[in-house]
């Protein structure tokens, strides 16, 4: 008697099993954690632009006579980038994630205001310092542009099964909601990235 039970139990668990994966549970399971994951690099690639940002600043603020409304901006943007809390949360969070992806164009603004005024600045083209640090942020820049192009990329198979049936049903039951994808506006604001390469310049005193 308790051994049929047992292999009723088993056989209704095995149901239940077989069905959670043929509704794309299990699916859903892998397609979240794999957009958190290429969330979280994202955001680890803006913070080390943002770090990267504040040595720039540093160094730029011991040329003589630079323009001062450049750089503050530059400053104000990087202050308001680095301020907005983001967490796996924020993928379901319009709102939030609207506002990380603004203070970041804005950041990305700023930065390329700032290079175009540095090429009136000879002595600080020249400067070591400030020529590794482009390279760095040319780097970081490359690496945003993956890691932006992995997260979209995620996001894009994970809201697929979302919206398709009959996985779209499987969503509702266990609350797996279409996820926040960079807009059209802002992949064409990062399109024209800041430009961090050398000018005569900075190629001479290498």
């Amino acid at each position: 008697m308790h051994m049929t039970r047992w292999f009723i139990k088993m056989a209704a668990w095995l149901a239940v099993a077989l069905s959670l994966s043929g509704c794309g549970y299990n699916d859903f399971q892998r397609l979240d954690e794999t957009t958190k994951s290429a969330w979280s690099e994202v955001v680890n690639q803006y913070q080390r632009r943002a770090d990267l940002i504040d040595n720039l600043v540093a160094t730029v603020k011991g040329e003589a006579n630079f323009e001062q409304e450049t750089l503050t901006k530059v400053i104000e943007a990087r202050a308001k980038a680095t301020s907005i809390q983001v967490t796996p949360e924020t993928l379901n969070n319009p709102e939030a994630f609207k506002q990380f992806q603004a203070a970041q164009g804005e950041l990305s603004s700023a930065l390329s205001r700032l290079m175009v005024t540095v090429e009136r600045y000879p002595d600080l083209k020249a400067n070591k310092a400030f020529a590794e640090l482009r390279v760095a942020l040319e780097g970081t820049e490359n690496r945003i542009a993956v890691a932006r192009g992995r997260y979209i990329q995620a996001v894009q198979e994970y809201n697929v099964l979302a919206r398709s049936f009959p996985t779209n049903l499987t969503a509702m039951v266990f609350g797996y909601h279409a996820k926040e994808n960079f807009s059209v506006t802002n992949e064409a604001a990062i399109s024209t990235a800041p430009r961090v390469q050398f000018g005569p310049a900075t190629a001479a005193s290498r």
